[in-house]
């Protein structure tokens, strides 16, 4: 029979288990929010903020999210856009950069391009204070693209007519499922010209051109870092180093500011183990091309959008 002092032991003994793991939980979830905290740049004192824009441009949710709240975090003292992006659709560009100007407003931005930042990249880094980019950073493509294909031959082939109702001439067109009518072609082309007139202002505004030098530099073609260089498209050449330094010198950033990392809240959603698993097929069958190419099919409206054909 157990007596009343061994009991009493056994309680202690238990109570300082319980309390070690309670100790131990408190302790890990301590480390899981500290950890998080740091991956989204949540330090206690002031730092700049790291942003990537990359990908396909769209102004989705996520992203507006995250500049508004960079623009609102007062803790943030300056702001290094990190860009690597083809464009994506006019109006996506247009949020990011109206997003990007909000921020600027209230902290020095400055943009720096990695591989590319053409097209609606090269808006996003319109928007900031300074832009740089390496020598061979693939940039400009100043222009608008409204584009779709069309089915008709296909249709007529296999014996297929599509029928329509509708309540006017210019209503869901163009179509692809018959040839572009020129009255069409003319509503299309004002879409076009209208975007495309709003993309030269921003860039003789924000680059302090004249607009017959813009006019010449946006027939659509890329530019090298170094030809940007020459052409005023940006501003010098470096990397996020080059940045701090000038972040530091010309807009009194204090030296020596940790950068940190701010993405976009959920930025992990729909790329699980089955998402990673596509991916590794597509790069290992060498078809990666392919699944960026679905991507960009899904845009619609008028794009800034760069990219040699696969």
């Amino acid at each position: 029979m157990i007596s009343e002092a061994e009991l009493i032991v056994d309680r202690r003994r238990l109570k300082r288990r319980v309390t070690f793991w309670r100790i131990l939980a408190v302790l890990l979830a301590i480390a899981t929010v500290a950890a998080l905290a740091w991956s989204q740049g949540w330090t206690l004192g002031n730092q700049i903020a790291r942003v990537r824009i990359d990908g396909l441009i769209t102004g989705d949710q996520r992203t507006m999210d995250l500049l508004k709240q960079v623009a609102e975090e007062d803790r943030i003292k300056a702001v290094i856009l990190r860009i690597d992006s083809p464009g994506g659709t006019t109006a996506g560009s247009e949020a990011v950069y109206d997003a990007v100007r909000r921020i600027s407003a209230k902290k020095p931005v400055v943009a720096v391009m990695d591989t590319v930042a053409a097209s609606g990249g090269y808006i996003t880094a319109l928007a900031a204070d300074r832009i740089v980019a390496r020598g061979n950073t693939i940039t400009g493509s100043i222009g608008v693209i409204f584009s779709m294909p069309e089915f008709s031959k296909l249709l007529d082939t296999i014996g297929v007519q599509v029928e329509e109702l509708k309540s006017g001439d210019l209503k869901a067109e163009p179509s692809p499922y018959k040839p572009m009518s020129e009255k069409a072609r003319a509503a299309s082309m004002e879409l076009v010209n209208d975007g495309f007139a709003w993309f030269k202002g921003l860039v003789a505004e924000r680059r302090n051109l004249p607009m017959p030098t813009v006019d010449v530099l946006s027939d659509g073609r890329v530019y090298t870092g170094r030809q940007a260089v020459g052409n005023q498209l940006i501003d010098a050449l470096g990397d996020e180093d080059t940045a701090i330094a000038w972040l530091e010198k010309d807009k009194g950033v204090a030296v020596k500011l940790p950068v940190r990392d701010w993405r976009r809240e959920g930025s992990g959603e729909g790329r699980g183990l089955g998402f990673a698993a596509a991916d590794a097929v597509f790069k290992s069958m060498g078809l990666q091309g392919l699944q960026e190419a679905t991507d960009r099919a899904r845009l619609d409206g008028l794009l800034v959008l760069w990219h040699p054909a696969q």
